[in-house]
């Protein structure tokens, strides 16, 4: 039998860290002027979204946290390094946002049944300030979209600024007719949209954590395409799954008459597997029919 191991890392970009701290700067300060306008324009289309910013500063910096952990190095008890944290850390983002959703929700029905005047003109300017600093806070996570933890801070942050968008409509649409109900309808609508945003990104998280395929994968696909390769005659035990984020591993046995002589087959899988799967960390075991059945090749 022989064996072969590849890895392949890809490590986020150096300007990820910079981007988290800059991103929770700037939400954590607009937590604070959303709140105090919030409470003085009377606004829980404000207080609402200044919750879910707050739950997103939280994200953040789990995320932060999570995608710091997995980059260390692995120990004798720790073989794999701490490369689930931010497998971790995804799942505590999008359980935050229930969290966000549910508290919005909650508050914003009884503001339905229990109306107050609202001021139009503050919860726009509030809501206009929101669009910049969570499209700028987006704009940073634009790229390095393949990890699901950065993926979702930049999904959360665009959402954000359409969520702001919208609280400006509510706030203009209470200027022109005076309604009140206004208000917590938008409310609403901003739980709505975070909770159509985090089921995705739990389901994902929760999959992962859960050593299932990684989204984009599809293990039959892997398996006849390794099939497929000259010399293999069969392919049985194999297995993809998330190491982290942004790492996809993969162990498999290869049945092959070419027993004796593996190494061009090898390398043929592993580049396969990289260039065909992005699968950077693989183990494979080669294995022959039969003692009886082989030839060289």
């Amino acid at each position: 039998m022989a064996h072969a191991h590849a890895h392949s890392h890809q490590p986020a970009p150096s300007q990820l860290g910079r981007a988290f701290l800059i991103g929770i700067a700037l939400n954590l300060g607009f937590v604070m002027i959303e709140a105090i306008f919030g409470f003085s324009a009377n606004s829980m289309a404000l207080l609402s979204d200044a919750g879910h910013n707050l739950s997103d500063v939280a994200g953040l910096a789990v995320a932060w946290g999570g995608g710091a952990l997995a980059k260390r190095a692995p120990s004798p008890r720790f073989t794999y390094g701490f490369k689930k944290a931010s497998i971790l850390a995804a799942l505590a983002n999008a359980l935050f946002l229930l969290v966000a959703v549910g508290a919005i929700g909650a508050e914003a029905i009884r503001r339905l049944f229990h109306p107050s005047p609202t001021e139009g003109g503050i919860v726009m300017a509030v809501a206009a300030v929101g669009i910049v600093v969570n499209g700028v806070t987006a704009i940073l996570f634009a790229r390095g979209q393949r990890d699901i933890n950065v993926r979702g801070a930049f999904l959360h942050m665009a959402a954000d600024a359409a969520v702001s968008a919208a609280v400006v409509l509510s706030g203009l649409i209470i200027l022109w007719t005076g309604r009140s109900w206004i208000d917590p309808a938008m409310s609403l609508i901003v739980a709505a949209v975070i909770l159509w945003g985090s089921v995705g990104l739990l389901r994902e998280s929760m999959k992962m954590s859960l050593a299932g395929v990684p989204e984009g994968i599809d293990s039959k696909e892997v398996e006849a395409a390794l099939a497929a390769i000259e010399g293999v005659d069969a392919v049985h035990d194999l297995h993809v799954w998330a190491l982290s984020t942004s790492e996809t591993a993969l162990t498999a046995h290869i049945v092959t008459r070419c027993a004796d002589y593996p190494d061009a087959l090898l390398a043929s899988a592993q580049g396969l597997l990289l260039v065909r799967f992005n699968i950077g960390h693989c183990t494979i075991q080669v294995e022959r029919h039969h003692a009886a059945d082989h030839q060289d090749c």
